[in-house]
């Protein structure tokens, strides 16, 4: 293709040890949710950028816990 690389649904499944099914990822392409996806005849087709963008997307902050450790120890 064009230098860019794919993972087929099996591969994203895996990528995410199971945690998105194949029939989740069948659902949210039907529903057009989800990662961006490439359709070639019957072939579906994950870029791995578009994988990465929605994991950075989907990130959740946790506040660090140094400062939370330095403010108990202000307080003794």
């Amino acid at each position: 293709m064009d230098g860019v690389r794919y993972l087929t649904p099996e591969e994203v499944a895996e990528r995410y040890r199971g945690g998105i099914s194949l029939g989740t990822l069948r659902n949210w392409r039907s529903m057009r949710i989800g990662p961006s996806f490439v359709k070639i005849g019957k072939a579906v087709l994950y870029p791995i950028a578009e994988l990465d963008a929605s994991d950075e997307q989907n990130r959740v902050a946790c506040r660090a816990s140094m400062p939370l450790i330095e403010s108990l120890d202000d307080q003794r």
